[in-house]
């Protein structure tokens, strides 16, 4: 199998389990403030990777991942995705306190069709057909979705947050992915982004740091699985897959979302919902095709995978 091919299963995984964080950290919202649950979650994260980052490697490999936790340039680009990191998981966290499961991840899809926007703005080009046309039919979606859901509600324009936040931290991360070893590098955004959600809840919530019984079994999930696993495996599957290339396999999540929210939390949605859901879904198609290009072979900087 070759490496672009092993990337693209990686991030097929990767947005399933995306798609049942959304009925997850909806009904740990509940019991947790946002940047609590966010810190708790980055924190077991941080703590799962150690075993694999200090994990006894050949002698032979010219820098291990140990090593590689001494660069500066290692933890500055995971500090640059952390920022990122962090303003995802928080807008989308708070979304979910108001909006429904499902509805938060058609809208959080809205970052597909801005990745391409934003690599169209970076390079300074003129923006391609496709785009126009993804554009109106995402608003359209999303002017459904709204509709079978009732009015807008805040939680609404905070999804729509994380979306933009989103698409930021996709392309940083195709940017600097190749730069560091994946392992060392997951463990630097983890940590990163576990410093700056501590920070944010002994500064928003100190009386409330101590999650309830009933919250470790969902944090650990988070944590571990939905966390740990998925930024390392996003990581290594974007060392190989543009930044557009994999905003398209992200369409993926809305709908693995949606499915989860019926079996986890019995959310359902109606058939103007469904024509919502599908329209952003054939909007982010559309942008994907405005942009996509091949992504080079970057050779990994220390051989730790």
């Amino acid at each position: 199998m070759n490496s672009h091919l092993r990337g693209i299963l990686l991030l097929v995984l990767v947005t399933a389990i995306w798609g049942s964080t959304f009925a997850v950290v909806k009904t740990l919202g509940q019991l947790l403030d946002p940047p609590v649950l966010i810190a708790w979650r980055f924190l077991i994260g941080a703590v799962a990777l150690l075993p694999i980052v200090f994990w006894p490697r050949p002698a032979a490999a010219e820098a291990t991942p140990q090593h590689a936790l001494g660069s500066p340039a290692l933890w500055r680009d995971g500090l640059v995705i952390g920022f990122w990191l962090i303003a995802g998981y928080g807008t989308q966290t708070i979304a979910l306190q108001t909006t429904g499961a499902n509805r938060a991840a058609f809208f959080t899809a809205l970052s597909v069709v801005l990745v391409p926007i934003w690599l169209v703005l970076a390079q300074r080009r003129k923006m391609p057909v496709a785009l126009w046309l993804a554009l109106p039919l995402a608003v359209a979606g999303l002017a459904l979705l709204s509709w079978e859901g009732g009015k807008l509600v805040t939680g609404d324009f905070w999804a729509l947050a994380c979306a933009f936040t989103y698409a930021g931290f996709i392309v940083a991360l195709e940017r600097l992915a190749h730069r560091h070893p994946p392992f060392a590098f997951t463990l630097a955004q983890v940590g990163c982004v576990a410093a700056l959600a501590w920070f944010w809840a002994l500064f928003a919530a100190p009386q409330h740091l101590l999650p309830p019984s009933a919250a470790w079994g969902p944090l650990l999930y988070l944590g571990i699985l939905a966390t740990a696993v998925t930024t390392l495996l996003q990581t290594l599957g974007q060392r190989h897959v543009s930044a557009a290339e994999a905003s398209l396999i992200y369409t993926l999540e809305p709908v693995t979302a949606t499915i989860f929210s019926y079996f986890l939390i019995h959310e359902q949605v109606g058939v103007r919902g469904l024509l919502g859901g599908l329209l952003v879904v054939i909007a982010t198609i559309f942008s994907t095709r405005g942009s996509a290009t091949a992504h080079p072979e970057t050779p990994a900087p220390a051989a730790d995978d």
